[in-house]
């Protein structure tokens, strides 16, 4: 069955709101950043058929995607490169070798290489206005982690390995009273925060930790910071606790 997606064109206004910089080297004190509304998964996204004028029933839009999705997994796992006009991919084989061997360097696995299409970042250019509404973070603000083993942002944490964490307000500081209570966590949907034990760096804009062994591989984790420094630096210890949740998670990997 074909599906054919007719959506009218449309000017689209996304909410922003300024952040504090937190990336090394930055010129100026604030970025912008897009105030997300609900996550929507592929249910959901069939389910804005009507909103956006498309006349194909929801199930179908669903059912299509699901199929689609499989489809491109198996043709990017048997080596081809997929170009449609949301995102382009295609495998990646990480490593250095000398010639002679006779497969991927030991540890390494095939990784996936995506890109948006040519197509969605015109529309994106095009028909996306931008209204800025004041200022996010001033309780301080986890922007992202990378994972140093894989070079990942915002999707994996290698057991063992270092997650560099940016943001703005993020040192970790404490009172004797509380000292065992501070620090970076990794929270799961259910269950009990796990610490990092180790934090080799901890600035007001960057911590280092080395992500725990007692991570599940395959289980994701939200990460959390408690300090009682001030988001603003400088100064004592503040007597209440601050904390900070990132608004994504990252998968433990080995």
């Amino acid at each position: 069955m074909a599906i054919d997606f007719v959506v009218k064109d449309l000017i689209h206004k996304i909410i922003a709101k300024f952040i504090h910089a937190y990336l090394p080297g930055a010129k100026k004190p604030y970025y912008l950043k897009a105030v997300f509304e609900t996550k929507l998964d592929i249910h959901g996204l069939a389910s804005k058929a009507d909103v956006y004028n498309i006349e194909t029933n929801p199930k179908v839009i669903e059912e299509g995607l699901e199929a689609a999705c499989r489809l491109i997994y198996y043709l990017t796992a048997d080596g081809y490169q997929i170009d449609i006009p949301i995102f382009n991919t295609k495998v990646r084989l990480p490593g250095e070798y000398e010639g002679a061997e006779i497969g991927l360097a030991e540890g390494m696995k095939p990784a996936i290489r995506m890109r948006p299409a040519k197509e969605f970042r015109e529309y994106i250019e095009r028909n996306v206005q931008v209204l800025i509404d004041g200022i996010e973070g001033e309780n301080g603000l986890i922007a992202e982690a990378l994972d140093e083993k894989t070079g990942e942002i915002d999707e994996g944490a290698t057991i063992g390995n270092v997650l560099t964490i940016r943001g703005y307000g993020l040192k970790i500081e404490s009172d004797a009273a509380h000292e065992a209570q501070m620090g970076v966590f990794f929270q799961p949907s259910s269950g009990l925060p796990l610490k990092a034990e180790v934090v080799p760096v901890n600035e007001p804009k960057t911590l280092k930790v080395i992500v725990p062994a007692t991570l599940t591989a395959g289980t994701e984790y939200f990460l959390r910071i408690f300090t009682m420094s001030s988001a603003h630096g400088g100064g004592k210890p503040l007597k209440e606790v601050r904390d900070m949740k990132s608004d994504f998670k990252v998968t433990a990997q080995q």
